[in-house]
């Protein structure tokens, strides 16, 4: 067990133990929020879209890598994923040749590598992900929408999280303030998103016509 950690965490692996250390991590913190009713993929979005031609060198780079789109999650996962296996590989194929390449190399080498494979990888995932277009739902379709305060309570100053569900049914946390003529809006409330400024959304008070009438047991 000694040895393989000690393997593990040697300099010319370094990067590549960092990396599957950091899918630990994420994964962790991704169990750990779904237990208190927050996904953290649901906090980051469903999709990345980068469908459109864009000025901006890293959003066309992300776009050629994430063809068909992946939930948000998944796509640093798969690039940490790649970008460790593959280090690995390099170094003990060299290892069994020569001696381990330089840290530095070897990551050049993985990430040229790591990004066709995430790219093939994304696609796959993309084609077996259940999804339809016409579900997908922009951040401005929410306003609108009646959610409710479940990290709060809202005022004017840091936003807190409401939950809001689109038409389809599909849930969103999404970070929300309370409008400038609103009083304190505490947890729990029953909130009307009234508008958007990035991806902050502006909360009132729900009238009550605007409500959803409360499931029953029997429902």
């Amino acid at each position: 067990m000694s040895a393989l950690l000690e393997h593990v965490m040697s300099p010319e692996v370094r990067p590549f133990a960092i990396a599957a250390a950091m899918i630990l991590i994420v994964g962790s913190i991704e169990v750990v929020s779904m237990l208190v009713g927050a996904s953290l993929s649901e906090m980051l979005g469903t999709n990345i879209d980068f469908g459109h031609p864009s000025d901006n060198g890293v959003i066309n780079a992300i776009s050629w890598i994430n063809v068909g789109g992946v939930p948000l999650l998944i796509f640093p996962l798969l690039l940490l994923g790649a970008f460790s296996i593959t280090g690995f590989l390099i170094q003990d194929i060299a290892r069994m040749v020569a001696g381990p390449l330089p840290a530095t190399l070897a990551s050049v080498g993985a990430v040229a590598v790591s990004i066709p494979l995430v790219r093939a990888a994304s696609r796959g995932i993309a084609r077996v992900i259940p999804k339809d277009e016409s579900y997908a739902v922009g951040l401005g379709d929410l306003v609108g929408r009646v959610g409710e305060v479940v990290i709060g309570p809202l005022d004017q100053g840091p936003p807190g999280r409401v939950s809001v569900a689109d038409i389809h049914g599909n849930r969103h946390f999404v970070w929300a303030v309370a409008a400038p003529s609103s009083s304190p809006l505490p947890q729990g409330t029953m909130v009307l998103l009234v508008d958007r400024a990035g991806t902050r959304f502006v909360a009132v008070k729900a009238d009550d016509e605007l409500k959803p009438s409360k499931p029953t047991l029997s429902s």
